[in-house]
Order: structure tokens, then sequence, then C-alpha cells
């Protein structure tokens, strides 16, 4: 274990904007994860995960222990239908897609490139071209903060939705994901609906695939290593069906796509159709090929971010009546923050 007083946070989060929090501490096991939520001395200080801090904002100095995840490793085993593997939660996603490639064991080469770890994963149901976390997923370990005991659930047990799970709802802050189970079919079949994925041969294979997302992603997506950045900043809305068809009667070209619950529409086309790209507050703009990506492009600070976002947020509601959500999470002083919280407040 690790441990570093007022510490910079910039290197382990990929926006790499400036700030810090009043104690960092880097684990390598799944003990000391229990000590540093055991320790008498940080009993009264709030707490956060992180992996690879790919999809976090901190807006402001962090009053409690922020807890680099790094724990690793990864276990194969099969039966004649399936490949599973046992993943530890520090593990890097897109170096385990990259390897299960590698490995000729298909089925997440659609999750390709996206940034973070594996104990993510699930938190999130991470999700792109068609695929989903929940699709690959057999079950997920979590250390339970009440018992101290890890706990194992089902794919079904885990309650999974768009970009949702348990542990953003009954499981808030009270679960640490530790490890995940994924299932992949032996007889493996592409999944292609999505974007230049069309133009592929049905006959292709688990390398295509990935070599072409990961081409896909080169070029529209910039690098957080050269760019800050948290990925996609907002979650493509999700309409019912009256609210699709009253906005498609006004905007026939709006990309949109069918949902469980109703109709998704692509929240970049949204930003992009306002004028948005490359719009700049502060050192804070909107990535000039991907309006869903909020880039630090010239020492941004997380003013310059918020600024930026809520006026994308006005903007998108004022023309389309739609009303984005950030998938990127803000962590504040001591807990998690959201934007319309920081909307009211300036209204107030």
């Amino acid at each position: 274990m690790q441990i570093y007083l007022n510490e910079n946070l910039s290197a382990y989060h990929t926006f790499g904007i400036q700030q810090s929090c009043q104690v960092l501490v880097v684990v390598d096991t799944v003990a000391e994860l229990m000590d540093v939520y055991r320790r008498p001395e940080w009993q009264s200080l709030p707490k956060i995960v992180l992996g690879k801090g790919s999809n976090v904002l901190f807006t402001e100095f962090y009053q409690g222990v922020v807890i680099i995840n790094r724990l690793r490793g990864i276990d194969v085993r099969e039966d004649e239908n399936h490949y599973f593997l046992h993943v530890q939660g520090g593990e890097d996603w897109p170096e385990l897609v990259k390897w299960s490639v590698s490995q000729q064991l298909p089925g997440l080469e659609n999750l390709a490139m996206i940034p973070g770890c594996a104990g993510s994963a699930p938190i999130q149901n991470i999700g792109a071209y068609g695929i989903e976390f929940q699709d690959v997923c057999d079950y997920v370990d979590y250390l339970c903060l009440k018992t101290f005991q890890v706990i194992r659930l089902s794919r079904a047990e885990c309650s999974f939705g768009y970009r949702d799970s348990i542990f953003k709802h009954r499981l808030y802050q009270q679960a640490v994901v530790v490890g995940i189970g994924l299932k992949l079919a032996k007889a493996w079949q592409p999944h292609l609906k999505y974007g230049p994925l069309q133009q592929l041969a049905g006959n292709c294979s688990p390398t295509e695939v990935f070599d072409c997302i990961c081409d896909i992603r080169t070029r529209k997506l910039p690098d957080p290593k050269q760019v800050g950045n948290a990925g996609s900043f907002f979650k493509n809305p999700v309409l019912t069906e009256a609210q699709f068809q009253t906005l498609a009667a006004n905007y026939p070209d709006v990309v949109s796509y069918p949902a469980s619950s109703g109709v998704k529409v692509a929240a970049g086309w949204l930003i992009d159709q306002c004028g948005l790209k490359g719009f700049q507050i502060g050192g804070a703009a909107i990535h000039e090929q991907q309006a869903l990506v909020l880039i630090n492009c010239q020492h941004a600070t997380a003013s310059d971010v918020i600024r930026l976002a809520t006026h994308v947020y006005r903007c998108v509601h004022e023309k389309y009546g739609v009303a984005l959500e950030h998938e990127v999470r803000f962590i504040g002083r001591s807990s998690e923050v959201y934007l319309d919280m920081w909307l009211k407040e300036q209204q107030s």
C-alpha cells in the first residue's frame, strides 16, 4: 500500500485537470482495500475508488481518501461451449480486450478501447457498437463495506440498464467491485449492426472487428494521453415513442436507435446540430471531430468544463426540448454532485 497526502490528482484521472485530495492510497490487494476502510484515522473521511479515472471530473479539492484500484490478474477456464474469464477489478479494460482477441477468446471486441478498468465496467454497464457489458457478464464480485465480505452477484442480480446497474442505486457507496466474471461463447457470431461495422462481411473474424473498431475510435476520439478528456461526456437520451415522434416530425434526420424502454437518440448528433463542435470556454472545448467529447485543450479548470457542459445542456434543451444527462461523474468536496444541481444553484 502506498499513501500520499495532499496529492495532485491530475495524473490519476484522464481529464488531467489540476485538483488535489486530502489522502491518496494505492491498493494492490483486497486486504489492503479493507484496511483503508477500517483505519480509525480515515473513518470519518469520504472515500472514492478509482481505476483509470476515465469517467470522473473533480470539481474542487476532495476532502477525503482517493483509493486507486491496482488489483491485477486474469484466470481462464472453459467448458464445451464457453470460455470463462475471472478478471481482477484493477485490470485495464482496453488491454483486457486486446489480450482476449490475441488469445482467440472472442466476444469482447466490440468493447475495444473503452477507457477504464475492469472494476468500472459493471458499474457503468459500458457499451459500444451494439454490445454492453451485461451481454458478456457472468457475475460480479464486490467487497461489502458493511460486512467486509466479498459477495458474488449473478448477471441478473446486477440490475443492468443503459449505463446503469445496482452499484449506482442500492449498492451505491456500499460496495467496491473487486472482480468480474466474463462468459464468452465459443460459437462466436459478429455484431455488425452499428456504423462502419456494417461494411464488414458476415464471415469476418474477431480480429477484423477489433481492428475496425480501433481504427474508428483512433480517428474519431482523442487519446487521453495526448488531450485530456473523459470520453463520452453525455449519455444518449432515451425518449418515449411519443416524444421521439414529435422530435422526428421536426427533425427527420435525427440519429436514433431502438431501446428497451423507448428510442435512444444520439446525443452527439444533437450537440453537433447545435453547431457546437470546436466551441470553447476557457481551456475546455468540444472536440472538433466528436461532439460528445469535451476536452482539456488549454490547461482547463474544472469550472471551465462545468460551464461548457452547462452551455451544451442549455443549447440542446432550447433547440430540441431534450434534457441531456452527463455520463461523467462530478466529484465535489466530499461527495458526488450533478450538473442539474449546479444549474438550480445558478438560477436561484
